[in-house]
């Protein structure tokens, strides 16, 4: 397995729109231009970017944290990794620090860019969308 990304990102809203952001289904949808189906629940199952990656909810605390099991719909069958988002307060906004373990070898830095590109900017618009033209 790939060694674990890591990375920190601040957003301008509060933990609680991060985390709904990233747990409601429409507001996923809409940061992504992509379909996601998304479980509240522990155990639920969820998939996101057209079906692009799916997984179950591991561990969900309310605007502070998210653990998800994680796969990729091209990976070998049963394989799947781990992505924890844990959200904290802090002056202006939330800071974001994900972490993606248990890659399959050799996509790291795909999937390193990848969230950068996918997820982070995005909700970075997505957020500064919402300060401009009032919430969703």
């Amino acid at each position: 397995m790939s060694l674990p990304i890591h990375q920190t990102v601040v957003f301008p809203v509060s933990p609680h729109e991060v985390y709904e952001a990233l747990l409601d289904s429409k507001k996923h949808s809409a940061f992504t231009h992509a379909e996601a189906h998304i479980s509240r629940r522990v155990g639920g199952a969820y998939d996101a970017y057209d079906g692009y990656s799916s997984g179950r909810n591991l561990e969900l605390v309310p605007d502070q944290l998210i653990r998800q099991s994680w796969r990729a719909v091209d990976w070998k069958e049963g394989v799947f990794s781990t992505v924890v988002f844990i959200l904290k307060s802090v002056p202006g906004g939330t800071s974001l620090d994900f972490t993606h373990i248990d890659l399959p070898d050799g996509t790291e830095a795909e999937f390193t860019q990848g969230w950068i590109d996918n997820y982070w900017n995005p909700m970075q618009v997505f957020f500064s969308n919402w300060k401009e033209k009032g919430k969703p």
